[in-house]
């Protein structure tokens, strides 16, 4: 198994990790930079409507298969479990809100590690499925959904209880799942050239958005990284072992889902990443208790560059 340096330091030097980063610096350098409020609100609606409404779209492009249903089902499924057993990992040394916040985000899928796994994909001569973008918007809001709920049934303080009953309800019509949901149908719905009338809003200046928003969650977690070093060791050992746990099941589980190379090594890094853009959106809006000076450090200061160094050549030789 080689590790592929040069595909480490091409994602490290990735603007929108460089500015988490800046933002993370802007916060120990005492600097006043900060996002409005108001605007950290309507750029984390936006990715969300972006990622939903680009999903819908690759998705209408797809004739509906049994194939095709079962890889859409068979990520839906991952989406819904891995929060759950993560969850009950993450309560034994996190309060419930960081445990839900933690395991929505490693149910969750990673947009960026995505890419760069299509482009590993290129170097084995591996083919992409127009659907495996609609199968990654998918996983978003399970995992949302999934988080909330761990969250709302496991939470004794009084000010934050709710019934089983409308925790549910609560989670399929907040904001942020409602929006991704909704857009996502709303791209499946619209025909290539209504979509293209509004490429230029949900594309081409999607990195942009991307960029400015992980400069305001850097700067958030700047000023909440204490917390993650005061966790001790556990935060990195579960951002290290988990996703290659997940990764390494999945690339041989997939085996009965699909025959597909290309499928599976995606199922594998989708299995394996972590969000750190859809998730991070709706939780700041939805769970705004939860510290993203844990959850963000652990999904794209650790994960990240985990599997892009160890996980894409350890996934793809289990395949194989």
């Amino acid at each position: 198994m080689n590790i592929d340096f040069s595909l480490l330091l091409e994602n490290l030097t990735n603007p929108a990790l460089l500015f988490f980063l800046l933002g993370i610096f802007s916060v120990m350098a005492k600097s006043d930079l900060a996002i409005p409020s108001s605007s950290s609100k309507f750029i984390s609606l936006y990715l969300l409507f972006s990622i939903g409404f680009k999903g819908g779209q690759e998705l209408s492009h797809e004739t509906i298969t049994m194939d095709l249903a079962m890889n859409i089902l068979f990520g839906i499924g991952l989406s819904i479990i891995v929060p759950v057993y993560t969850f009950f990992i993450l309560k034994k040394k996190f309060n419930v809100f960081d445990a839900g916040a933690v395991a929505a985000s490693y149910g969750s899928v990673s947009a960026v590690t995505f890419v760069t796994a299509v482009n590993f994909m290129e170097t084995k001569g591996w083919d992409l499925h127009g659907y495996m973008v609609a199968v990654m918007a998918f996983m978003e809001s399970p995992a949302i959904i999934m988080g909330l709920l761990m969250i709302s049934w496991f939470n004794t303080e009084k000010e934050y209880t709710i019934s089983k009953r409308s925790a549910l309800m609560h989670s399929f019509t907040n904001g942020s799942v409602f929006l991704i949901l909704g857009s996502l149908l709303i791209g499946y719905l619209a025909d290539a050239k209504q979509a293209e009338g509004i490429k230029p809003f949900t594309n081409d200046i999607f990195k942009g958005f991307l960029a400015v928003f992980l400069l305001d969650m850097g700067i958030i977690s700047g000023r909440k990284l204490r917390s993650f070093f005061s966790a001790g060791s556990f935060p990195f050992l579960f951002a290290i072992t988990i996703p290659l746990l997940n990764g390494s099941v999945i690339a041989w589980l997939s085996q009965y889902i699909t025959a597909d190379f290309g499928n599976r090594f995606i199922f594998s890094i989708l299995a394996a990443s972590a969000s750190y853009i859809a998730v991070p959106a709706a939780l700041k809006i939805s769970v705004p208790k939860a510290n993203p000076g844990l959850y963000l450090p652990m999904a794209m200061a650790v994960t990240f560059p985990v599997n892009i160094t160890v996980g894409m050549p350890l996934f793809s030789s289990i395949i194989q």
